[in-house]
């Protein structure tokens, strides 16, 4: 049962943070030995370590992160890519056991390799007692909730799963013109990618096939909060076309984090346009400085003068573990 907290109780020194990125050390020695990847090349933000973690956690009021398990590199044989999962989900579930009150992790899924999804989901939620899943946005062009991803859905479905999402391989910047050169994808074009996402999985009719599925926007829902009106208005130049009542009802299925950071100018445009209840706490680190978590983006939300004292408790703790109660069982000093 997830306990109550006073009603002047904010949450801002027990947050639950869902959007939380771990690129396993053992990870990474693994890729290093096969060959798939060399870490003084890699991005600062892959250099994940315990200590760093729970010295943000402490310092943000962070009380339970839970992370989103990270892969890098283009892994093209099966057998290989089931070892490459299993080397992070067994180092994510490390970190767990050994301080099970302030982490617990996603398992991932995989858009592209329904089978070692099925694999992902056995061994991660069913073995190692993951809380949900994380999914990429798109795949080689294929948006989440394609007609191929019927199989995985289904399964996903019978699981009653939360899916995290989150953006990755997008086009920024290249020679054929995709993209604008010098603009990181992460400033821009992820936003757009979960944004077309988002409205794939409704196009798809994804929501109503599968109405026990929870997704997870990342980043404030992309650019969808934003043009709810737009959608609703030409919503006949959809194909299939969307009844307008329905945009609204659709779109408050969705959960979104508060990952970017998004505080305050995008807040009230986010909390105008869907529930309250369904805003969660997220980081983004480390790709999100701990600089920028601490000093800018928290006490910005904090502080925001368009949510209530309510509205915050809610979105630093209580809807998340409304949405996952596994965070709130068996879990000592979590609520």
């Amino acid at each position: 049962m997830i306990s109550t907290a006073p009603a002047d109780d904010d949450a801002r020194t027990s947050r639950v943070d869902v959007h939380h990125h771990f690129t396993a050390p053992a990870w990474l020695d693994w890729a290093e030995t096969q060959g798939l990847v060399r870490r003084e090349r890699l991005p600062w933000w892959t250099r994940w370590d315990l200590d760093s973690a729970l010295a943000l956690m402490d310092r943000t009021g962070i009380r339970t992160t839970v992370m989103t398990v990270a892969m890098l590199g283009r892994i093209q044989e099966r057998g290989k890519r089931e070892e490459s999962a299993r080397v992070a989900l067994d180092a994510a579930a490390e970190v767990t056991a050994s301080h099970p009150t302030r982490f617990t992790f996603f398992t991932p899924v995989f858009l592209d390799d329904l089978d070692l999804s099925s694999w992902s989901l056995k061994y991660g939620l069913d073995d190692l007692g993951a809380v949900g899943v994380s999914t990429r946005t798109s795949a080689g062009g294929v948006y989440l909730g394609d007609p191929s991803h019927d199989r995985l859905l289904g399964e996903l479905n019978d699981r009653g799963a939360v899916i995290s999402t989150h953006p990755m391989d997008v086009p920024s910047g290249s020679a054929d013109g995709a993209g604008v050169p010098g603009l990181p994808p992460f400033m821009c074009d992820f936003l757009m990618d979960t944004t077309r996402a988002a409205i794939n999985l409704i196009l798809n009719g994804t929501l109503d096939r599968y109405p026990d599925l929870t997704f997870v926007l990342p980043h404030g829902g992309g650019f969808l909060p934003y043009m709810a009106t737009r959608l609703e208005l030409l919503s006949d130049h959809l194909t299939p076309e969307i009844e307008p009542s329905r945009i609204r009802d659709y779109l408050h299925r969705f959960y979104y984090d508060t990952a970017g950071p998004m505080s305050p100018c995008s807040t009230p445009t986010l909390m105008a346009t869907v529930d309250p209840g369904r805003i969660l706490y997220g980081t983004d680190w480390p790709p999100t400085s701990a600089h920028v978590v601490s000093d800018v983006a928290a006490p910005a939300l904090d502080n925001d003068p368009a949510i209530t004292g309510h509205q915050l408790r809610g979105i630093n703790r209580d809807n998340a573990l409304r949405l996952i109660p596994a965070l709130a069982r068996d879990r000592a000093g979590r609520a």
